[in-house]
């Protein structure tokens, strides 16, 4: 959740902040003797970056290749890889929050990072705009570069992350791929409407909680789903009127609540 601690570490990763106490070392080296090698082997995508906005994309990128080095070749190169091309002639003060996003990613692209580090990269965009970023992302860790990022959208976790860590406070919660955190959690969730008080599902088979989803709605969190909804459907036979019922199995949102009794984009208690 905000407040958590995910942009201060990503901050001393990239080298911006420095650690209170303890080391990082990125490729073996750290940032005190190392700077100048680090920074041409990392790529990296703030909360939020600030542009000359009267230039245009392709004079953005030109300009931050020749920070590197570089020319106008791998300005096309990031231009390409950020799918800006039918951009290039676009001021940046016109461009959409989706398209600052991917120039942003294509700045961090231009000295051809092994470690590119996203901060939150799609928070505040539209759903097609956030695929698009996905997409793009997704076909730089398919070439091999390595991508750590944070995020409050599980789904973006689960479509880009290979490893997951959960952290609240600080601290490192949870660590490792989805499906070994999911299956250490174990269990389904059930939800329906109802005018019964969760207490009343106690006797289910198998329950491990009870508790209101919202008003007239209760969550049941359960260890197999197929044993324990008939009791809950029999409990519930006499209501009348329209109900709507969802059964799945958790996911890494129940993870973290069931770990610290907030929701991941919540800091408040549940």
């Amino acid at each position: 959740p905000n407040g958590a601690g995910k942009t201060t570490l990503v901050e001393m990763i990239e080298g911006i902040q420095t650690p209170d106490s303890g080391a990082i070392r990125i490729f073996g080296k750290d940032w005190r003797h190392h700077e100048r090698e680090l920074q041409t082997r990392i790529g990296v995508a703030l909360q939020e970056t600030r542009f000359y906005e009267r230039l245009n994309v392709g004079e953005t990128l030109r300009m931050f290749a020749s920070f590197y080095g570089r020319g106008a070749d791998r300005a096309e190169e990031a231009l390409r890889l950020a799918d800006l091309t039918d951009k290039r002639a676009a001021r940046v003060i016109n461009l959409s929050g989706g398209q600052r996003q991917r120039l942003a990613l294509g700045i961090a692209l231009i000295n051809e990072p092994e470690l590119l580090l996203l901060d939150e990269p799609t928070t505040g965009l539209d759903p097609n705009a956030r695929r698009s970023i996905w997409e793009i992302l997704g076909r730089l860790r398919d070439r091999g570069v390595t991508l750590i990022l944070t995020t409050h959208y599980m789904e973006e976790a689960e479509q880009l992350c290979d490893r997951i860590v959960i952290m609240d406070r600080g601290k490192i919660l949870a660590d490792g791929r989805r499906e070994r955190l999911l299956r250490e959690l174990g269990g389904e969730i059930i939800e329906l409407d109802t005018r019964r008080a969760p207490t009343e599902f106690r006797r289910l088979a198998g329950l491990k909680s009870a508790s209101l989803a919202a008003p007239g709605r209760v969550r049941l969190e359960v260890e197999n789903s197929v044993r324990a909804l008939p009791g809950a459907l029999r409990l519930t036979a006499g209501e009348k009127g329209d109900r709507n019922l969802v059964v799945r199995r958790l996911h890494l949102d129940d993870l973290f609540t069931q770990m610290t009794g907030r929701r991941l984009d919540d800091s408040t208690a549940v």
